[in-house]
């Protein structure tokens, strides 16, 4: 499978014996595709590839559900911790709804941590719907994706020529990990829908996702050049820089537009989005020897000034998530 976006060999950072030079090299190329396209291919990335098949089959089984059941762990009673199932259409984009459904989970906060008692937004407890093992898979998985997550992060801070600690010091040693079930249905939109997308252009909030996806296909990257593919390459996963690193540089790594294609391939595609970003009480700060960045809102899907934030991680995405469930977010500060 051919793809713009550059197919990196991450092993060197997760092999702990790995040798210096070898570090560097991928701290290289991660540098050279966050600054030109911000999206590459994690290959040799040390998840096992028992565990993503694992989560697979049992996303395929929750998805494969009658509605009725998947309701059953609605994003209503998730409360603050935005955490349960969407039908399709529950999900907005710009104001309009993407056609998937989904199932968001996170890291899972017991009553007694302090920021479930504060009532403080994307954290708690996870929905659990009666499928046998996923809980203890999804908790697995989240534990794999958190160590590749550090291991990425350890690779760019090294690409900026920072230490390798630096972003665990600034905001990831405890990093907010969102993790989100998507199944994009192959079946028609109906005409009283205005979903024209699977998901509509955007940026993600954080610091950097990390993709699973079926061989079925249809992200798309909008680079300088115009959109191009990013499709499915076996044993990989594809990931982006967020918003927030993008702010964090002054703009040398992109958080580049994106978007999903209306499934019509006949069968349904799986994807697997974790989220790793900062704390949610981390101030966002320019890295050492970055540039103040300039007005990048030519070039933003939202038109927005991406340069210009001030303020903590907290505030970032809790102005963003109110505009993808409006309804919840009625609910929840009412």
């Amino acid at each position: 499978m051919t793809t713009a976006l550059p197919v990196i060999d991450v092993s060197a950072l997760v092999d702990p014996s790995a040798p210096a030079a070898a570090r560097a090299q991928v701290a290289r190329e991660l540098d050279a595709a966050a600054r030109s396209l911000g999206f590459f291919y994690a290959a040799h990335h040390g998840v096992p590839d028992e565990l993503v098949q694992r989560l697979v089959l049992l996303s395929r089984t929750f998805f494969a559900l009658p509605e009725a059941e998947k309701m059953k762990t609605p994003m209503s009673a998730g409360g603050r911790a935005w955490r349960g199932f969407f039908p399709l259409g529950g999900e907005l984009t710009s104001n309009r709804p993407d056609w998937k459904e989904g199932l968001y989970l996170g890291s899972e906060l017991g009553p007694e941590h302090p920021r479930v008692q504060q009532g403080v937004i994307l954290h708690g407890a996870n929905l659990w719907p009666q499928v046998e093992g996923l809980r203890e898979t999804v908790l697995s998985y989240l534990d794999a994706m958190s160590q590749l997550g550090q291991a990425l992060m350890r690779g760019l801070a090294m690409g900026l020529g920072l230490p390798e600690r630096y972003f665990a010091e600034h905001g990831t040693a405890d990093p907010l990990l969102l993790l989100r079930l998507f199944n994009y249905p192959s079946r028609p939109v109906p005409k009283e829908s205005t979903a024209q997308w699977g998901v509509g252009e955007h940026t993600d909030y954080g610091l950097l996702t990390m993709l699973w996806q079926d061989d079925v296909g249809g992200l798309q990257v909008r680079t300088d050049s115009g959109w191009v593919e990013a499709p499915p390459i076996a044993n990989t996963f594809v990931c982006n820089i967020g918003d927030m690193l993008d702010r964090m540089t002054g703009g040398r790594y992109r958080s580049l537009p994106h978007r999903v294609a209306i499934n019509t391939s006949g069968r349904d595609r799986l994807s697997i989005p974790l989220f790793f970003d900062p704390d949610f009480d981390t101030v966002v700060q320019p890295v050492p020897g970055s540039g103040p960045g300039v007005d990048d809102s030519g070039r933003r899907w939202d038109g927005a000034n991406l340069q210009a934030f001030q303020g903590t991680y907290g505030d970032y995405v809790t102005a963003k998530v109110g505009k993808v469930f409006p309804d919840l977010k009625k609910a929840v500060d009412g």
